[in-house]
């Protein structure tokens, strides 16, 4: 069995309390029709849209009229819920979905989902009961095998559905990928657990008392298991043995707590909405009469919950800066200290939704898109700099203007007057806070154009010499040059703060994507060792057996395997080194963008 775990329960069932849940009651997730083709229900999947948490999905199958749906509301914790049959016909059709808080796990969602019954006779169709079989290995992280009585040689031929999961599910898209390799399908199915309804018998092997799974283990070998009863029970519900409810609650008990959130192949795990995108790949894939692929419906995926990601994350940045940048214009250090956080904000919001961008694609246009962002803020910074100075010298200069209208600089000894006004209206403009970025810049436009009207008030200066003029003029000028270079020395400023940025944005982009590297080399290096572990184990089991050959076979898929773990810590190290060429040419283009608003100095 190409299973990644086996558990065995033996217990009769009652009824359980009702406590309060997402649903009130379950929805019918995929429809079966009467000709033997599927579809998804609309309503389930805007249900699951809504749902952005991680889910724990719990699948039961087996065959039809063994109370499937009995234990599933047992799971549920309700007395009512899933609907129950009475006839000898299977009551339950196609798929249903009951989504409830998950009783251990906060913030996370349990979703049952309770499969037609199989082996209908009235359907007559055995691949319908195939593809029910197969989607349920899809969806789920716990897949429950339900049967009755005993462990017996026809419960065992009823799982012949698993030995034909390798016709009904595609691993890998690529054609050169072998179908038959059972260490890719051991990595991606779920955790398997059987579970007999009214088990009878006494646990017990040649004499020796056994647990649940050294049974399991004995009757996977065995050709045929005696029928005769140890004891018998016939009680109504009401009145079972509390021994009975109590091997309910251990049941419960242990799917609540080993069941794992639905997680893709690489660790990724799968909230509401996108259990209801793979759901709906693979029932089209089925309606077109292909095979489900889950390389092909996780790419799918992938594109939509990564545009949805840069979406969020650009989002998340542009509120941010509205809600931190509110006391414009602001310094140019202290807007790139508000971008810096905000950015590696977003990147992270980016980093936790996105998945499988393997040539960094989406991230590129996080990076692109915040950068268009925050160059759109300096602008604005700048020009509201621009004007909250320009408004600043004309209020400043209020007095002089009245001064040079009255003539006041053009009486003997009015140019000296005329510039000590002036060094004192720019020593009150320096002493104003909060001007911005572009402070100096307009206070050399200003002084540029009051040159004219200086150079006018100094020639009609009858207390000074023609010399004295000369002097005058020229440390006009070097006053006027100082300026300028301060202006440049800001423009300069600006520029050296937007390649930090730059430098800074490059280093956030690598450090949270290395992060996130090894995070995925790490669960997909867990994905190997599980199923590593597993196969070594039964290799053992086999050898213990006296299959020697089976377990030469084995040998080379643990080689096999050993070598894909290598293989993945080396493909973490390439996908970094490639990473970096890819944001230096991100980060050209943004450095164009902050060049077009503040300009090279001449």
């Amino acid at each position: 069995l190409c299973l990644s775990r086996i558990v065995f329960w033996h217990f009769g069932l009652d009824n359980r309390g009702n406590p309060t849940s997402f649903m009130s009651a379950p929805l019918c997730f995929i429809e079966n029709g009467v000709d033997g083709s599927f579809s998804v229900c609309p309503e389930a999947l805007d249900y699951l849209a809504s749902h952005n948490e991680p889910v724990v999905v719990v699948s039961i199958v087996g065959l039809y009229r063994t109370g499937k749906s009995y234990l599933m509301n047992w799971l549920a914790g309700k007395v009512q819920g899933f609907s129950l049959g009475s006839t000898v016909q299977s009551h339950t059709k196609g798929i249903w979905m009951w989504c409830l808080p998950h009783p251990l796990k906060s913030n996370h969602s349990l979703v049952l989902l309770d499969t037609e019954g199989l082996g209908d006779v009235s359907k007559g169709d055995q691949k319908n009961d195939s593809w029910i079989f197969a989607l349920a290995v899809l969806l789920s992280s716990s897949l429950v095998y339900n049967s009755m009585g005993t462990i017996d040689q026809y419960a065992l031929e009823k799982l012949y559905f698993v030995t034909e999961l390798t016709e009904l599910i595609k691993v890998k898209a690529s054609a050169d990928f072998h179908e038959d390799d059972e260490i890719e399908y051991l990595k991606i199915f779920p955790t398997f657990v059987w579970c007999v309804r009214d088990f009878s018998l006494e646990l017990k092997i040649e004499g020796q008392a056994v647990n649940q799974d050294g049974y399991l283990e004995h009757a996977l070998l065995l050709k045929k298991v005696s029928r005769d009863l140890h004891t018998v029970e016939h009680v109504p519900e009401q009145m079972l043995d509390q021994s009975f409810v109590q091997e309910c609650q251990r049941f419960c008990k242990y799917i609540h707590e080993t069941s794992q959130p639905k997680c893709l192949q690489g660790g990724h795990i799968i909230t509401g909405r996108m259990l209801a995108m793979l759901a709906s790949s693979y029932v089209s894939a089925i309606a077109t009469g292909a095979v489900p692929c889950l390389d092909d419906a996780v790419t799918s995926m992938a594109r939509m919950e990564n545009a949805v990601a840069v979406r969020l994350a650009s989002d998340h940045y542009r509120q941010q800066m509205e809600q931190q940048v509110v006391n414009m214009p602001m310094e140019t250090r202290e807007l790139s200290d508000i971008h810096g956080n905000c950015e590696k904000e977003a990147l992270g919001v980016f980093m936790q939704r996105s998945f499988k961008d393997q040539h960094q694609e989406y991230q590129k246009q996080v990076v692109s898109d915040l950068a268009h962002q925050y160059l759109a803020v300096c602008q604005k910074n700048q020009q509201l700099s621009v004007e909250k100075c320009q408004v600043l010298l004309q209020s400043l200069s209020t007095e002089m203007h009245r001064k040079l209208q009255e003539g006041v600089y053009t009486l003997p000894g009015g140019y000296r007057l005329y510039v000590a006004d002036r060094n004192a209206m720019v020593s009150e403009y320096h002493a104003t806070p909060g001007k911005g970025t572009q402070a100096e810049v307009v206070l050399a436009d200003f002084l540029k154009r009051k040159q004219i009207e200086a150079n006018t008030i100094l020639q009609a200066e009858k207390k000074l010499s023609e010399a004295e003029k000369l002097l005058a003029s020229e440390a006009d000028k070097a006053t006027l040059m100082e300026q300028v270079n301060k202006a440049r020395e800001e423009e300069l400023f600006q520029l050296k703060q937007l390649r930090e940025d730059e430098r800074r944005t490059n280093e956030e982009n690598l450090r949270q994507m290395r992060m996130k590297i090894v995070e995925e080399r790490e669960e997909m290096l867990k994905e190997q060792e599980q199923a590593l572990e597993s196969l070594m184990a039964e290799q053992k089991a086999v050898l213990e057996k006296g299959f020697q050959e089976k377990a030469e076979l084995m040998e080379e898929q643990i080689q096999q395997l050993k070598h894909q773990e290598q293989q993945t810590w080396a493909g973490g190290l390439v996908d970094i080194i490639d990473f970096m060429g890819i944001l230096r040419s991100i980060f050209n283009a943004a450095r164009a963008f902050a060049t077009s608003f503040i300009g090279e100095p001449d």
